[in-house]
Order: structure tokens, then sequence, then C-alpha cells
């Protein structure tokens, strides 16, 4: 099931706001050791770091990778963004995830596009006390002086294609 603006701005199931929140979790923040030297590099560092700050909950590390000007075609700002993360992580008690970065493409060394497979999975306070999901994910990206930012992402469930 896929996610719309309304679902984001008032969650009525688990799967409603998943999508976007999986691809923003295992994306990243800054990188220990120093900045890598190609846009490959610190793309793929980026994630890293993402995926770091997802599994800690860290809601503002992860915001500090968002662009203020994030937007999507299902009409998610950076606020609404904000707001998922605040929801999923005050019910999720511990997330785990599984990234895998298939493809990379590096316009200009300003731009990107980074599409990622992730599962996910947490333990939550619900009937089961596990929620697991697979998503496939195109991010757009801009580097804003020496730091990628999130612009926009499409996403879907594996198998089907995003949008």
């Amino acid at each position: 099931m896929m996610a719309d603006a309304s679902d984001i701005r008032a969650p009525t199931g688990a799967t409603a706001w998943r999508p976007l929140l999986i691809a923003l979790l295992a994306t990243g923040l800054a990188s220990c050791g120093g900045a890598p030297e190609s846009a490959e590099q610190q793309l793929r560092a980026w994630v890293d770091r993402g995926h770091e700050a997802a599994e800690e909950k860290d809601r503002g590390a992860l915001m500090e990778m968002i662009s203020p000007t994030y937007s999507d075609a299902r009409g998610n700002s950076r606020n609404d963004i904000e707001n998922l993360f605040r929801f999923y992580f005050l019910r999720a008690k511990k997330v785990g995830l599984l990234v895998s970065i298939d493809d990379i493409d590096i316009f200009d060394d300003t731009a990107a596009e980074v599409m990622l497979t992730v599962a996910i999975g947490a333990t939550t306070d619900s009937a089961l006390g596990f929620n697991a999901d697979a998503w496939e994910f195109e991010l757009a990206l801009e580097k804003a002086g020496d730091e990628w930012l999130l612009v926009s992402a499409r996403w879907n469930d594996v198998g089907n294609e995003p949008r």
C-alpha cells in the first residue's frame, strides 16, 4: 500500500508512512575519519551515517541531512518528514536496517541520484511485537557547500516501480 499526503499528516496504519521513513533512516550525517575524496565516496558515507543514525533513533541528526526545500510527489515537506520520524521513533523500541546501494548517479559533482534497497525491522508494542518491510528508493540529493542534502525521494515496496 502506497502512502499519500493524507497518510503522512495523520498516519492511520504502520505501512502508511513507513516507506519514506525507511529511506530517510537509511541515509545519513557526517562520517568518521575525515571527508571522503570523491563524490561517490561522500554519498556512500552519507548512506552509512544515516543507517547508523536511524538505528540510534537520532531524529535530529537525520533532519540535518534533509534540505529545507525538501518536497516529493506525494506532497511531503521537510516538516512532514520530521513528524514521521517523531511518530516512528516513539512507536519503535529498536530499529534495525539492512541497506544495499543499488546505484549512484552523480551529475557535475553537485547533484546525485541514489538507488537503495532497504529492509527494516523494528520491535514495537504491537500484537506481534515486531514489524518488517523491504523497500526500493530513488533519492535525489544536492550538494550544499560540503554536505549532501536530500531534496526529494520516490519509493515503493520491493518489486514495484517507485513513484
